[in-house]
């Protein structure tokens, strides 16, 4: 019988607690890893203290998960929420070991873009420029496609501006049991990692190229993403480093250029596209953001910055035109507060349920 993720958590719902419930019912499981006969994954206590006496319980799920049948090795981590977090090793309690993260990358060991693993596709949200609403469209689809049922990770590689914390309305540091492994926080759905919950949110990320480009091999090395069926990779706007850094030391799936209709937009997003051709990374489709504005109180429809420039421009191209998104004052409020538009329902959420549902079915995510 082969090693499953619901057969290892239907013998992990025999652990009780000493405060009630199982550690799968209070979505305590994280970072699941399935190689072969080997499995890995974190037990999360909701606080440092009750991490602190979870000992018993995270020995009592190596035995039971050591004892299903095909698996040869177990390894299990306890941690915490916060950026206080506690990692308790055996026989004791210890503080987590920091974790540094930029700095110069590690060679690559094999020639061309590798596979991250466990992750079946990746999948970069780039654009020309900035204020294009990038960051929005990427944490939005995440969560539409998280919605459809794929398991999806949403990495934000906007070094000096990351968004996607306050977007997805996270803000703990991630824990690091070893001072090599990072653990993603989840969010409606989506398990995301972001520089900006390394840093202190005031200070600027003040890096040149190799530090850029050691933080983004760690953000994709060291996270224990999982398995995802989709990685989405909110991209820094232009065509700087950390984007050829991406496209020759990581294998994508593809990537999806977000514009405005606007020409001033539309010019920095073919640079973006001639990048990608060069970098032979596939554009898997275009998406005009802000696309038109739809009065709330008479309902007239307005093209404040141009229509159908980017329609255009996929036809030149003969790729997809993803979608057409509108502009609407919900969704910056959405975002502001921490929740994407697309996790709640109405026309909006609509809008990105169906870029994702084209997405899956055209087998891109």
């Amino acid at each position: 019988m082969s090693i499953t993720r619901d057969r290892i958590l239907a013998e992990l719902k025999r652990i009780t607690l000493p405060d009630g419930g199982d550690v799968v019912s209070r979505d305590m499981v994280r970072a699941m890893q399935i190689d072969g006969s080997s499995v890995s994954f974190v037990i999360e206590g909701e606080t440092p203290e009750m991490a602190a006496r979870l000992g018993a319980v995270r020995d009592a799920a190596e035995q039971l998960v050591s004892a299903m049948d095909g698996v040869e090795k177990t390894s299990i981590v306890l941690t915490a929420h916060g950026p206080a977090a506690k990692q308790v090793p055996r026989g004791g309690q210890g503080e987590a070991p920091s974790l540094k993260i930029g700095g110069h990358p590690k060679p690559a060991q094999q020639e061309g873009p590798q596979k991250v693993a466990g992750i079946d596709r990746i999948i970069a949200v780039a654009s020309g420029k900035g204020g294009v609403g990038k960051s929005t469209v990427s944490s939005n689809l995440a969560v539409a496609l998280a919605k459809q049922g794929r398991r999806v990770g949403l990495l934000d590689a906007d070094i000096y501006g990351p968004s996607q914390p306050r977007m997805m309305g996270v803000s703990k540091r991630p824990a690091s049991p070893d001072g090599k492994t990072i653990i993603p926080l989840q969010a409606h759905g989506v398990t995301m990692m972001s520089i900006g919950l390394m840093v202190d949110p005031d200070q600027a990320v003040v890096w040149r190229g190799p530090m850029l480009m050691g933080a983004l091999q760690q953000m994709l090395g060291q996270v224990e993403w999982g398995e995802l069926d989709v990685l989405i990779i909110d991209l820094p706007p232009g065509t700087g480093d950390v984007q050829l850094t991406l496209c020759q030391r990581t294998a994508l799936t593809g990537a999806i250029v977000v514009s405005t209709p606007q020409d001033v937009a539309l010019l920095d997003a073919r640079k973006g596209i001639n990048m990608f051709k060069t970098l032979k990374t596939p554009i898997l489709g275009l998406i005009e953001n802000m696309s038109m504005y739809v009065c709330p109180k008479c309902g007239n429809e307005e093209h404040i910055f141009g229509h159908g420039g980017v329609r255009e421009e996929a036809e030149k191209l003969g790729v997809p035109l993803l979608a057409e998104l509108p502009l609407d004052l919900k969704v910056r409020v959405a975002g502001d507060s921490g929740t994407p538009i697309a996790a709640g329902d109405g026309p909006l959420a609509d809008a990105y349920a169906a870029l994702a549902k084209g997405l899956v079915a055209g087998g891109i995510a």
